[in-house]
């Protein structure tokens, strides 16, 4: 039997995010709750997968950076409202995520974990019932899109700077039959 990462295997190379001096590598056993220190949601909702586009061209899906004694939920319900104005009506379902072993001294901001830290995803029930509050210091949302699963992978793959890696998490929660 083939496992996830024979399926999925540039999801699960090992890899570097120059931006972020990571070094990171994918798996789907859930780390520590105080390891997590962002998350990206594969948001289900009427029509399909809730996908997002930035003033820069990125095409992601929604998540970010956990903010001081913010709690996994907190930073979901957030980041769904402040890049897709999406509220949450289900619980979160673990996807897999990246642990990343940071190259650089210190963290990125004082609160979150280092020198090891994970980049969490999600699958989780919403409803897009207002715009991106897109606040000053975030990205800002330009485009937010529900789109079938199969259709939100082709506009993921077609704008990934991050190596097909948003576009593979819809693929890895399809092939679980979460979407």
């Amino acid at each position: 039997m083939q496992t996830w990462a024979d399926r999925f295997p540039d999801l699960y190379a090992p890899g570097h995010w120059p931006w972020g001096e990571l070094d990171v590598q994918f798996g789907t056993e859930q780390p520590p709750d105080e390891l997590i220190s962002n998350a990206h949601i594969v948001g289900r909702t009427d029509g399909g997968i809730v996908v997002c586009a930035n003033d820069l061209g990125w095409r992601f899906l929604p998540g970010g950076t956990r903010e001081p004694d913010e709690t996994v939920d907190q930073l979901v319900e957030r980041e769904l409202l402040e890049e897709a104005g999406a509220r949450v009506i289900g619980p979160l379902i673990w996807l897999g995520g990246h642990r990343a072993d940071h190259r650089r001294p210190a963290p990125y901001r004082p609160h979150l974990p280092h020198p090891v830290s994970y980049w969490a995803n999600y699958v989780v029930d919403v409803v897009v019932d207002a715009k991106p509050t897109n606040p000053p210091d975030g990205e800002q949302v330009t485009e937010v899109l529900v789109l079938p699963p199969d259709e939100a992978i082709g506009y993921l793959d077609a704008m990934d700077d991050n190596h097909g890696v948003m576009a593979n998490l819809v693929r890895l929660a399809q092939a679980m039959r979460l979407v």
